[in-house]
C-alpha cells in the first residue's frame, strides 16, 4: 500500500492584520510548509505579485510566493485567479513528486470574485494522479454554479478510472458541496469534522480534501498560537492510501 500526504492551505496572501498593523507571516509560512510534511500541498490565495505590498514590507521575497514557499525538491505549479489594481493571487501546487501536466480553468461566477481551478496531473509512486486545486466563492448561489462546472471539469478531463484528488478552500458552512462531491464518489474522510476557520477559534470546516480511486485514511489540522497568527485558516492535512497497480 502506498501512502499519499497531501495538505490545502489558504495562506490570506500571506499577510494578516488590516491598515498600517498587518504583518508579513510568508517567511513563516514558509517553515510551515516544510512542518506539514506532505507529499502535494495545495494552496490559495497565493500571490504572484503585489506592487503595494512590495513597497510596504522591507522583506518581501524576491520571487512569486508559490515557488518562495517550496520546499527544497518540490516543484511549484501556480495559476492566477485575480488580477486587481496591485498586482495577482491564485491558487498554486507544490510537490515532492514529478508533475506530468497542468492546466487551469475560470470558475469566476460574477465580476465582483474571480475563482479558478487548477488542475495538476502528479506521477505518485509511478502512477498518475490527478489533483485539482479550488477555491470556491462566498455567496451560496455562486458555489452552486461553480460546482457543477467542477463537475462538467471532471467528466470532460478526468479519467474514470483515475486516481482524482480535489482540495481546497470550499467556503461552504453546511453541506451542500459535500452531497455533490459525493455524487460524483468523490469522498472526503468520514471522522469527525476538522474545523479550520477561523483559525484563531475554529468553527467549522471550510478545507476539505476529497478523493476517487483511494482510500481516505485520516485527516489532522495543526493547532496553536504559531499557526492561527499566520493565516485566517488553518491548514487540513489528509492521508490516503493509493491502490498498488
Amino acid at each position: 500500500m502506498n501512502i499519499v500526504r497531501i495538505a490545502t492551505y489558504n495562506i490570506h496572501k500571506g499577510v494578516q492584520g488590516i491598515g498600517p498593523g498587518r504583518r508579513l507571516e510568508i517567511h513563516n509560512l514558509g517553515h510551515a510548509v516544510e512542518q506539514l510534511d506532505a507529499d502535494i500541498v495545495c494552496l490559495q490565495e497565493v500571490r504572484k505579485m503585489h506592487r503595494r505590498e512590495e513597497k510596504h514590507f522591507a522583506h518581501w521575497p524576491e520571487m512569486p510566493q508559490a515557488d518562495f514557499l517550496a520546499p527544497l525538491g518540490f516543484e511549484a505549479i501556480y495559476q492566477t485567479n485575480a488580477t486587481t489594481r496591485h498586482g495577482e493571487h491564485g491558487n498554486a501546487l507544490l510537490s515532492r513528486w514529478p508533475v506530468i501536466t497542468h492546466q487551469h480553468e475560470d470558475i469566476s461566477d460574477h465580476r465582483f470574485e474571480q475563482r479558478g481551478l487548477l488542475h495538476v496531473e502528479v506521477l505518485v509512486h509511478g502512477q498518475a494522479v490527478h489533483v485539482l486545486v479550488v477555491h470556491l466563492g462566498l455567496i451560496r448561489s455562486s458555489r452552486t454554479r461553480q460546482v457543477a462546472q467542477l463537475q462538467r471539469f471532471i467528466e470532460r478531463e478526468i479519467p474514470r478510472d483515475a486516481p482524482l484528488l480535489v482540495a481546497g478552500d470550499f467556503n461552504d458552512w453546511g453541506s451542500s458541496v459535500q452531497h455533490a462531491m459525493e455524487a460524483e464518489n468523490l469522498k472526503a474522510f468520514g471522522g469527525a469534522p476538522q474545523a479550520t476557520f477561523p483559525s484563531r477559534l475554529p468553527l467549522v470546516q471550510l478545507d476539505y480534501v476529497y478523493a476517487r480511486g483511494l482510500t481516505p485514511l485520516g485527516t489532522e489540522v495543526p493547532r496553536g498560537r504559531i499557526w492561527w497568527r499566520m493565516s485566517d485558516h488553518l491548514p487540513l492535512i489528509a492521508e490516503f492510501a493509493l491502490p498498488i497497480q
